[in-house]
């Protein structure tokens, strides 16, 4: 069962996860979600003030933990098993942090979010040009799986 309009704040200037969460959110758990991007140092305040959830800040539940971006921790906290959405956070996570050997998708995912940041006027601009590549993606998971599976058969 989705939540309904709820509020959810993060850090201003988003690249890929700030994306990524709330195209997650707006289609697997928030059917009318509110996001705001305010200044780092705003976020828990803005949070209290607004009864809003935090994401993609140190220190919250939807944050980065173990290895794992604020993308896995919605995915885990919400049970969203499908399975697009695991090979999704594969990509998302390989652009997010750190890692030592990432995916070609996560490599052109992060050149893609970082041109997006650089020409959209603002974070809500972003996020609804960007939504299109998330759609994308998630549609290409879906297909790579299918795919997959049929040669298992």
């Amino acid at each position: 069962m989705r939540e309904q309009h709820r509020k959810w704040v993060t850090r201003e200037k988003a690249k890929v996860d700030r994306i990524a969460c709330p195209w997650l959110i707006k289609n697997f758990v928030d059917s009318e979600p509110e996001f705001l991007f305010v200044p780092a140092h705003k976020v828990s305040d803005i949070a209290k003030e607004q009864n809003a959830i935090p994401f993609d800040v140190p220190n919250v539940e939807l944050g980065h933990h173990d290895n794992k971006c604020s993308f896995d921790a919605i995915i885990e906290k919400y049970n969203l098993g499908d399975p697009a959405l695991q090979e999704l956070a594969k990509i998302v996570r390989g652009a997010d942090i750190d890692d030592p050997s990432p995916s070609p998708e996560s490599v052109a995912l992060e050149a893609i979010a970082d041109g997006f940041r650089q020409i959209t006027k603002n974070d809500f601009d972003n996020m609804t040009k960007q939504f299109y590549v998330y759609d994308a993606l998630y549609a290409y998971c879906n297909a790579k799986l299918a795919s997959q599976e049929e040669h298992m058969t």
